[in-house]
């Protein structure tokens, strides 16, 4: 053996004279520097040298010109940096691309992202930026010429938006298409593309031409894991003309992304249509007997969320109240007067993918506040406040500030890339090929690579799955909540049968929900249904991209459509659902959008509108009652419900129906059906 060989020509290695030798080794910034030119960075390094740290202490028999090397390093007779070669050698041996690198450091250069899109490139393109706040007109300047146009796209970030311009559109007569991840609706009915399409921004064509291309919220170009949709429509949307609609944050960004693909920005101002103030009070009380609720948050089904937007905007409808979370900053239209914050605080995830709770910022504050008074609603002017006295000076101070610049925009390793990094590193999972790719991607200072956990975090779960690199990868781009369980067990089953060559059949499906389902009884039982939800989305989603392993999905939509019914019911009945809730249950109405939550509005006449957002409060209040082991009590610290509040529903329910029917008699409540002020009214024939 060489060991034996190199044993002979010197003697035996003193193990502690060889660790200190190795340790010094380690700790020469030299040779740190020496690796890193060759593509191992600090994690790396230090990773290599633990490996070959074991490998030369604890192999029985070393190759014969390493063990001669360290014999002469411990003698004196060599210089520690001889190491060097064989520590490389070992390294490549458990990191291959380093035999690679440049290769792999050409294929995830991405400095100049603008030379992607060479058709995009071919036309000089007229780039408008439609800036202002909230309800100032200025998506709806934009999309004014979108009709007028022979073509065009609508690109916005949800799929309610998409819908709103899809059905605009048609109704404007102009015949107009609609693309999301879950749904393609065609108007002609041969299926011939209409030469208008409204769509979710990560599903625009960048290969098809048009006259006029809209981008909606621009400024979500800089969000850490979606921010890439936005540069690639930015960049690569073949259209004579861009509009770009958003905050003005973001027009100093979009000027400079232009000058690398030497296109000018146009800059179009807008003011805010109607105003509105914060009030110089916060409302701690609020007197909600005998008035409905309507609910939103961000895991209802987006039918359900227009159900319960329409029914708070109904003049006719008893319901003045709308319960939400910060779901309601984009892609509803409400009729509100009044704002109401129940918090400033929300729980965010910083750079280490770690949870944290942070005062909201100011663009969040103006999104939200911004939607009292909306210029077509009847309210031609809003209201401001906090819910609780000391909040109301920190609100003022956090809308007092600009929004802070945008200063990046986010890019995302694409298929193509990915399979180019696996055909140099043949062995290496998709997880950890994105994490190469990520660690020797190269980005100017205009750009940013956008958080990639989530798909990591999906790869690892069907890592096992045999699979092909391109199928893994479209699987694992699939918009699930990883912390919905049985999304992720039907993720993880679809994947199974998806590898076996087995279509996923309604009858398949219908086994796996367990459909038909029941009426929830519980908040557990609608947080399930909305998980059911998500399964048949997430189906829909896979159907469009293997049409042929998922057929069925005309009869997938319809009862996904039955589910929606079922459970706009149980919001409808959500009050009488938390009364039967177990009081063990976890993380009641979770928001799966992952945003921070906010709560209750409430209205001192009968006929104007308010809203309340709370932001993840953390409830300080009541810290000594009982609630806080129940429903209730999570229901307060997820700020879905005000302490005050609280206390307010357990005092009606309390009440004897006397009593209620003296509170409704004071409220004037003309509404006979209503038994307990606890329960939903019913609507008026």
């Amino acid at each position: 053996m060489d060991g034996s060989v190199g044993a002979e020509l010197t003697q035996p290695l003193d193990k502690n004279e060889l660790l200190k030798v190795l340790n010094r080794f380690y700790k020469r910034k030299e040779m740190q520097k020496l690796a890193a030119d060759h593509g191992l960075d600090a994690r790396l390094f230090h990773q290599a040298f633990i490996s070959f740290r074991k490998f030369v202490l604890e192999m029985a028999g070393l190759p014969a010109d390493l063990h001669i090397i360290l014999s002469d390093i411990c003698c004196g007779a060599g210089h520690i940096d001889d190491i060097y070669p064989y520590f490389m050698r070992h390294a490549k041996q458990i990191f291959p691309m380093l035999d690679c690198m440049d290769d792999l450091r050409k294929i995830s250069d991405l400095r100049v992202p603008a030379n992607w899109y060479a058709e995009a490139r071919a036309i000089q393109r007229k780039v408008i930026f439609h800036s202002g706040p909230t309800n100032s007109g200025k998506t709806y300047h934009a999309i004014q010429r979108y009709l007028a146009a022979k073509s065009g796209v609508y690109c916005g970030p949800l799929k309610l938006l998409a819908h709103e311009i899809f059905e605009k559109s048609n109704n404007a007569g102009v015949p107009c298409d609609l693309v999301t991840g879950e749904e393609r609706i065609f108007m002609d009915s041969e299926g011939r593309a209409a030469d208008h399409v409204a769509c979710t921004i990560e599903m625009c064509s960048v290969n098809t031409p048009y006259e006029v291309a809209v981008i909606d919220e621009i400024q979500m170009i800089r969000d850490p894991s979606r921010g890439w949709a936005w540069t690639r429509a930015l960049l690569g949307l073949c259209a004579e003309e861009i509009h770009v609609c958003g905050e003005p944050a973001a027009i100093d960004l979009i000027r400079e992304l232009m000058f690398t693909t030497g296109e000018e920005v146009e800059v179009h101002t807008y003011q805010r249509l109607t105003p509105f103030s914060i009030l110089d009070h916060a409302v701690e009380q609020i007197e909600a007997r005998g008035l409905e609720c309507a609910v939103i948050y961000g895991s209802l089904p987006p039918g359900t969320k227009l159900s319960q937007a329409k029914k708070f905007n109904d003049p006719d409808d008893p319901c003045k109240i709308l319960v939400a979370t910060d779901a309601i900053g984009m892609g509803l239209n409400l009729s509100i007067k009044r704002i109401i914050f129940n918090s400033l605080i929300k729980p965010n995830v910083n750079e280490k993918g770690e949870k944290q709770m942070e005062t909201i910022s100011t663009s969040q504050a103006l999104q939200i506040a911004g939607r009292a008074g909306r210029f077509s609603s009847k309210f031609k002017e809003g209201e401001v406040t906090t819910m609780h006295r000391d909040d109301l000076p920190v609100l003022k101070e956090i809308l007092s500030h600009s929004v802070d610049p945008i200063e990046t925009a986010g890019l995302h390793p694409t298929a193509e890339q990915i399979e180019m990094f696996a055909y140099h590193l043949p062995d290496a999972t998709l997880s950890n090929l994105v994490d190469i790719f990520v660690s020797l991607s190269q980005v100017d200072g205009l750009y940013f690579v956008c958080n990639i956990d989530d798909f990591k975090f999906l790869a690892d779960m069907i890592q096992h799955i045999p699979l092909n690199l391109r199928s893994r990868y479209v699987f694992c781009t699939a918009p699930i909540n990883k912390k919905q369980p049985f999304v992720c067990t039907s993720f993880l089953k679809f994947a199974r049968q998806f590898s076996r060559d087995e279509p996923l059949t309604f009858d398949w499906v219908c086994r796996h929900v367990s459909w038909p389902v029941a009426p929830p009884k519980n908040i557990k039982d609608l947080v399930h249904l909305e998980a059911v939800h998500d399964v048949l989305d997430l189906y829909l989603w896979l159907s469009y991209r293997f049409m042929d392993m998922f057929p069925d999905t005309a009869a997938v939509r319809e009862i996904q459509q039955e589910l929606d019914d079922i459970i706009q019911q149980g919001v409808r009945n959500i009050t009488r659902l938390i009364r039967a809730t177990d009081p063990v249950i976890t993380d009641p109405l979770q928001t799966q959008s992952g945003r921070g939550r906010q709560t209750v509005g409430n209205s001192d006449t009968a006929s104007s509108n308010y809203l309340t957002s709370s932001r993840g409060r953390r409830s300080q209040r009541s810290s000594g009652e009982r609630i806080d082991s129940s429903l209730a009590g999570r229901l307060v610290r997820d700020g879905l419900l005000t302490p005050d509040l609280l206390r307010e529903l357990q005092r009606e329910w309390s009440k004897d129906q006397k009593q209620e029917s003296a509170d409704l008699s004071a409220l004037d409540t003309e509404d006979p059906n209503i038994n307990n002020k606890g329960k939903r009214k019913k609507k008026k024939k």
